[in-house]
């Protein structure tokens, strides 16, 4: 418990949701790449599609990340609340601060994670 007393709660709170709210508004503004496809191919070579399709699915893939971070960031924010924030979710033991402060959204200590 000595070690959480160290945690700034409401920085590592304001650093969640600046987080969020950017990787939200990168979201946003990567839409775009992420919607299908046509295939006309009068309008598109068969190469240019397949590029764009590439193109497509990588944003997909980076997407999916984007959203994973955002639920980590969720789950970090509700154990705030719930004051459960800082303790391993395996172990229930403390999380060390430096650990926390590189990654606030983590959710386990480091002999949990491995």
């Amino acid at each position: 418990m000595a070690k959480r007393k160290k945690l700034d709660l409401n920085a590592m709170k304001a650093r969640l949701e600046l987080e969020r709210a950017n990787l939200l508004e990168v979201s946003d503004s990567a839409a775009e790449e992420r919607r299908p496809v046509e295939l006309d191919q009068q309008s598109v070579g068969r190469l240019s599609r397949m590029d764009a399709m590439q193109v497509q699915a990588m944003a997909q893939a980076v997407e999916a990340r984007r959203r994973a971070r955002v639920h980590r960031i969720d789950a970090a924010l509700k154990r705030l609340e719930s004051d459960d924030y800082g303790y391993c979710v395996s172990c229930d033991e403390d999380i060390p601060a430096k650990r926390l402060e590189i990654d606030p959204a983590t959710d386990r200590c480091v002999d949990c994670a491995g």
